[in-house]
């Protein structure tokens, strides 16, 4: 079963102006892989050459930031929500 993505705005122009999408993965690195593969260019701008999360993107599953669990290994149950979040600064 998929699990649904939110995607933010800045990144829309990828997935042709959808705000939402479905991919298959058990956990965030596996979703990652798969929107990359639907979607050529969107790992790029969430991970760096390392394959570390960048530090302006912050990712949730359900509710709960993966940042405080996991990482890139947080689990994805299926039907779940994973929210792509970019960080915002002002000042």
């Amino acid at each position: 079963m998929a699990v649904r993505v939110r995607v933010p705005t800045t990144l829309r122009q990828l997935t042709d102006g959808a705000g939402e999408v479905e991919v298959e993965g058990h956990d965030v690195q596996a979703v990652f892989a798969a929107l990359e593969s639907a979607f050529p260019g969107f790992a790029e701008r969430l991970v760096d050459d390392t394959g570390r999360l960048r530090a302006y993107v912050n990712v949730f599953v359900g509710e709960g930031d993966i940042g405080a669990r996991q990482g890139l290994d947080t689990l994805v149950a299926p039907g779940e929500t994973v929210a792509i979040v970019p960080a915002v600064a002002g000042g």
